[in-house]
């Protein structure tokens, strides 16, 4: 069937909640896709962030292939070597001593959120329950992660919300500080707010963070959902930082587009989960554990890192070059690695869906930043390319 038909299909029998954009992607190669009509796009948006080795990546199509024959699905009642494999992998490259893995991102941040609420309970009594956030932040649509989330977007319609979250400004140590109370437990945020509009804080911030926690016997969560597995040119974005989590959530990436939730913790912290207090069906199964193996094998083999990094400095430098070209269109440019928000004077819907129809995939947070996050292998051929796409929709305007 051709794209319209598809589409037809899709509004018959689709519930909406996106609001989608006409495109009906059928393939994928690298850095680009191909649409029922054999259009080829430019993907500068890697599924939000998800396919950082593009898409189709050989090493993670053929780990899927092989244990797709070998064995799909068991279940968590048993031994599965393939998932004990990635959370050696994952404990040995972070702080972390343990992993507990899911479905998404939403559910690693669920698993910290009563994680963080249990281990309090056990350690300082029933009434530590509280958590802070991010003015601006997003944790995912489960009930108890929309409510940890602070945008009134996400959370509209679906009152009475999950008690016991309070929301602060980002980068604002003074705030955090003020906020804490008898009934807290933990202090929750993004290293840099995607949806938030790619806000990347000052330097000092999490030390100041880091060191709040300390003093007050807080456990410090770092949703590095969209951030991590390499997006900033380091493994996990807090590494810029240099401040250590008791908790970090991952998904997104982990396994190159395959479904995949983990959350990693301290050995103190991860020995309040004890048999029968939290679980996930499909959580770390076979399939989507030997591609998150075969993921970050290949991120640190294939000096996806370094890359990264290099093509970020250049992605950044041109984009701050069409900030003086379009000053009354740009306003700023931020970002780290291939994390990059440019913030517009005006709404940047109209320049997304221009975007697409020149064969170009951008996405818009907060209605007026342009969030680009391509794969991590994207090279300047591409970057060039976007960039005659996008410098001439602005000349446009």
């Amino acid at each position: 069937m051709n794209s319209a038909a598809w589409m037809e299909k899709a509004d018959k029998y689709i519930m909406k909640t996106y609001g989608r954009y006409p495109l009906v992607p059928v393939k994928g190669e690298g850095c680009y896709l191909w649409d029922a009509d054999g259009k080829k796009y430019l993907d500068f948006l890697a599924g939000v962030a998800v396919n950082n080795l593009g898409h189709c990546h050989p090493k993670v199509t053929a780990a899927l292939a092989k244990q797709a024959a070998e064995l799909i699905h068991c279940s968590n009642y048993y031994h599965i070597p393939q998932q004990i494999e990635l959370a050696e992998l994952l404990c040995g490259l972070s702080f972390a001593d343990k992993a507990f893995f899911c479905n998404s991102g939403a559910e690693a941040n669920e698993a910290a959120i009563k994680l963080a609420r249990k281990y309090s309970r056990e350690n300082y009594g029933v009434d530590r329950y509280e958590i802070i956030t991010a003015i601006s932040s997003f944790h995912g649509r489960t009930m108890a992660t929309v409510s940890a989330t602070g945008q009134e977007k996400v959370q509209k319609f679906f009152d009475p919300l999950l008690h016991g979250f309070r929301h602060v400004p980002f980068n604002d140590a003074n705030a955090l500080k003020e906020a804490i109370g008898p009934c807290t437990c933990a202090i929750m945020l993004e290293p840099i707010q995607g949806e938030g509009g790619v806000v990347v804080p000052d330097a000092a911030y999490f030390q100041q963070v880091r060191q709040i926690c300390d003093e007050n016997n807080l456990i410090l969560i770092f949703d590095e959902v969209q951030v991590g597995m390499g997006r900033t040119g380091k493994m996990f974005a807090h590494e810029h930082f240099g401040v250590t989590p008791d908790i970090m959530t991952l998904a997104k990436a982990l396994a190159g587009g395959a479904p995949i939730g983990t959350m990693l913790a301290t050995e103190k912290l991860a020995a309040s989960f004890t048999p029968g207090t939290h679980g996930s069906t499909f959580g770390g199964n076979p399939l989507v554990t030997s591609a998150a193996v075969a993921t970050i094998r290949a991120i640190m083999e294939e000096g996806v890192l370094n890359h990264c990094e290099e093509i970020g400095e250049y992605l950044m430098g041109e984009l701050e070059a069409l900030q003086h070209k379009f000053p009354g269109i740009i306003t700023d440019v931020r970002g780290i690695g291939l994390m990059i928000g440019v913030e517009l004077a005006i709404p940047g819907g109209d320049i997304v869906k221009t975007a697409l129809s020149r064969g170009l995939l951008l996405n818009c947070a907060q209605e007026k930043v342009l969030r680009f996050v391509p794969p991590l292998i994207v090279g300047k051929k591409e970057v060039d390319e976007m960039l005659a796409t996008l410098t001439g929709i602005l000349q446009e305007l």
